[in-house]
This record gives C-alpha cells, structure tokens and sequence, in this order.
C-alpha cells in the first residue's frame, strides 16, 4: 500500500487527501477482511512515507478534536468547522470539484441524499466537476449546502466496515442538516480509524497471518537511481537523460532501503523479511543492494519474468507454459529470491471482477488457480501463485467497496480443501526455486521503465533532479546547513527521488 508524500511547503500542508480518504476505505476494510478470516494469509506491503502520515494524519485529528486545532488539511478543516465555508465563487467552486472526487457510479449514485445535493446545483450533469457556468450560482447557496456535501463525500469514503457502524448509519438516514456535533462525531469515527490502522496490522502480523513487507522509503525506483542503463533491459533504443548518471544514486538506494527498514521497525516492531521495490522495479544491481541487507525476497511482473526467461536463454516450451512463473526464482550469484506476479489473474481482480457477481467472480477465480494446479499434478504443492496489486485503486470500482468479492474469495480460499494460502516469507524458505542465469531489469509495468524515463519530457525531468541532487550536494559539503535543516533538506531530496 502506497501514498505519495503529500505535503507541501516548510509549514507541511497536505496538498492532496488520498492517505485518509484511502485509510478510512481500503486499509480499514482490507483489515476487517482479514480478521473475520483468520485462516486467511496475504503479504501486507507498506511504503514508508505512507506510515508516516498515516500516523500524522491520526495525531493531527486528535488535536483537532481536543482542542481544536486546524490540522494541515484543508478538507478535515472545513468539515470540522475550524475553517468556515468561503463566500466567494472560485472557492465555493473547489469544493464542489473536491467532492466529486471518486467513481460516481460506486460512490455517489448509491446515496440519494449525496446524489440529490450535486443535481441541485447542475441538473443536467451532476458528476460534472469544473463548469464555471453551473446553472446554479455557487454564490446563492447556504453554508450548510456545503457542509453537507463535505459530509456526504466524507461519508462516502467509509469502507464498507465503518459504514456498518451506528453512527455512520445514523448520519446517512439523516441525509441533510448536519450540525457541528454531527460533523465532529464523524471526525471521531474518523481518527479512531486512522489511530488503529497500524496497530490492526501489527496484530495480525503478530498473530502469524500476515506478513508485512516494505517499499524503499521514498518510493524510488531503485533501478533508475543505481544505473539509468537499466533503462535499455527492456527498451535498447530510446533515449536516456543527457546527465550520464543520477550522483550518487546507489548510495541513495541504499539509504532508502535503511530509512525504510527503520520506519519500518518503529511502527511494526519487526524487520520486514522482504521487499517490494517501488513499482516492482527491479535489476541485477538492486539485487545485490537486497543481498547487502539479507533480505529474503522481492518480487516483480510477468513482463520481467518473459525478459529475464529471454535474457536467460529459458527453453520456449518453459516460457510458453509459464512453468517457472510458479516458482521462486534464484538468480545466479544472488541470495534474495524472486517471486513473479500472475499478471492476468492479479488484472481479472483489479480490473474486470468488478463488474461481476461476486459469487461468479470468486468461482472464474478460483477455477484458474484450480487448473494451474491441475497443471503441475503430483507437483503442485512445490509452486506458487503470486497475485499482487495495489491495495487501494481498484475497490472503489466494486459494489460496496469490494466487500462481497472479498468476503466470498477468503472465505473459499481460507477453507479451500487444496489450494493453499501462503506468505512470500514462508515460500522463499520453503519452496524449492529455479534457477535464473539473469534477471531483466524492469517494472511491473510494461516490464520496462517506460512510465518514468525514455521520452523527452521524462528524461529532462531525471536532468533536473540531477541539478537538484547536484545542489544538494554542494550545499551539504559545503556545511552551510544545521541539524534541522540538513534533516529537512535531506527528506525533501527523498521526496523528489520518489516516482510520483
């Protein structure tokens, strides 16, 4: 699970709402699923900087709350009251943009009430956000219009757990009116979420359900840093930046993965066992960073699986067959082993199930994996099937928040009579690995590192972040900064080396 960092500014303003709004949907109800199934395993991988904030996110509202204190979020704040709502139309124009700000059809055209208030002010399109010219003049409409669109948004974004509570139910029957006492008890059901996300998934870790795993601090895309060859893997011929390399960038990677392992630890208690390296990114060179730091595994996309199976003269039979997709992969020289996403069972969840009956969707999926399976025979306790994607975007597109695909799918896989459901830890102790002469640098996207650099515009923005790094560098050796603000500096430089 992963958030940008996405605060701004030396005063921390958070510019964008994605880590609580994701924190009360997806993280809380991604929890609840696991704890009403405790048979149910699943690797829970963390970025770093989204701990971070989720803890900031948590205190921030406490202080609110007690003492009402505005918090660095201009959403919280004008739904707590502590910022009125603004007069003038530009203003009055963001907030009506801010919250339409999800996937209409899942999340607005289920509650007539929230539905209701966006037709009142432009019949004709309601989930239209940015018509300057909306029949209804922003101007004319009360305080309270917009207080209870920011209710109704923020209500919304309750994972269907928290939207089982009472007083969740209680403010959606009400459906308009709400006062401040309303408003500061959604709040409340609010930070009590976000204070209990960590402490939830360190429990179910404790408890040997779930292994936690990482992402580099900053969500860098390693590869990039070490080496922009790594680029030319999977692309030979594009171009790369006109700096030759990023300065410094393995000493960078490394202190990444140190920082993250330390966030890590003081939130969970424990040293992940492995790592998912931002993006699935992975190359020969961040390997060897992993072995450096005796980590167990990582893992990437069936696109590097084909290019390190081509890069590595695998037989057409193994490749066409994805016999050794089901396998830890152990790269010649290297320790850290590599497990390989089932791109197409991974996409059916994140992009086609949603449109589905539950029931069918968890029957379609489990019948592949019942196939592959059927596949290896006698063999088949010595595999493993890696599915893997984000743990936020693709929920808000299912019916209540994925909640009936999911319950279905971990209550048939957790009491399957021969599947089994495993952790990345367990497997690369456990299941015997394939040798691989080579490992293809690339993401799990595409296979490549397209997303990021090879055209123009992307490599001129790496030759700037090389004159930042440069800058950087000059500015630290030259010891013009003090403790705090080397500190200060030193995170900002992280954050711009994130791939967001």
């Amino acid at each position: 699970m992963h958030q940008p960092y996405y605060r701004e500014g030396l005063k921390g303003a958070y510019h964008l709402p994605w880590v609580y709004l994701h924190g009360i949907k997806d993280y809380s109800d991604m929890a609840a699923h696991l704890e009403r199934y405790p048979l149910m395993r699943a690797v829970v991988n963390f970025a770093p900087v989204l701990l971070e904030q989720l803890d900031d996110y948590a205190q921030q509202l406490d202080v609110l709350l007690k003492h009402g204190k505005p918090t660095q979020d201009h959403m919280l704040n004008l739904l707590s009251g502590v910022e009125r709502i603004p007069s003038d139309v530009a203003s009055r124009l963001r907030i009506v943009q801010d919250c339409q700000r999800c996937h209409a059809p899942r999340m607005i055209h289920p509650y007539p009430a929230f539905h209701r208030l966006l037709r009142m002010i432009n019949p004709s399109n309601a989930d239209a956000g940015g018509a300057a010219d909306l029949p209804v003049h922003l101007g004319y409409l009360s305080e309270q219009y917009f207080l209870d669109l920011l209710t109704w948004y923020h209500l919304a974004w309750l994972g269907h757990s928290l939207r089982q509570l009472p007083l969740a139910q209680r403010l959606m029957a009400q459906e308009e009116g709400f006062s401040a006492a309303d408003r500061h008890e959604l709040l409340h059901l609010m930070q009590s979420c976000m204070a209990g996300l960590i402490p939830r998934y360190r429990a179910l870790a404790e408890r040997g359900q779930v292994e936690l795993s990482m992402t580099p601090y900053g969500h860098p895309i390693v590869p990039l840093l070490n080496d922009f060859g790594n680029l030319r893997d999977a692309l030979p011929d594009v171009p790369v930046p006109d700096a030759p390399a990023y300065p410094g960038g393995a000493e960078r990677s490394r202190w990444h993965l140190q920082h993250g392992v330390a966030v890590f630890e003081r939130y969970f208690g424990i040293r992940p066992a492995g790592v998912w390296l931002s993006e699935g990114g992975v190359s020969e060179d961040a390997l060897a960073q992993l072995d450096e730091m005796e980590f167990a595994w990582t893992a990437s996309g069936e696109g590097v699986w084909r290019n390190s199976c081509a890069k590595s003269g695998c037989p057409d039979d193994e490749v066409q067959s994805r016999h050794t997709l089901f396998s830890p992969a152990r790269i010649d020289g290297f320790k850290t082993r590599v497990f390989f996403r089932d791109d197409g069972l991974s996409d059916l969840i994140g992009f086609k199930y949603s449109d589905w009956h539950a029931d069918h969707a968890v029957a379609d999926f489990v019948q592949h994996l019942e196939n592959i399976a059927t596949f290896f025979g006698k063999d088949a306790t010595r595999h493993v099937v890696s599915v893997i994607l984000d743990g936020e975007n693709a929920w808000e597109y299912y019916p209540d928040n994925g909640h009936h695909f999911l319950d279905a799918l971990y209550a048939t896989l957790s009491s399957h009579p021969t599947l089994k459901v495993g952790t990345f830890a367990e497997q690369a102790a456990h299941a015997p690995a394939k040798a691989m002469k080579r490992l293809a640098a690339g993401s799990w996207v595409y296979g490549s590192f397209s997303t990021w650099i090879g055209s123009d515009d992307k490599n001129r923005g790496w030759d700037y972040l090389v004159a930042a790094k440069k800058a950087y560098d000059s500015v630290v050796a030259a010891g013009k900064l003090n403790a705090d603000q080397l500190a200060l500096a030193t995170r900002q430089l992280a954050v711009c080396e994130g791939s967001d």
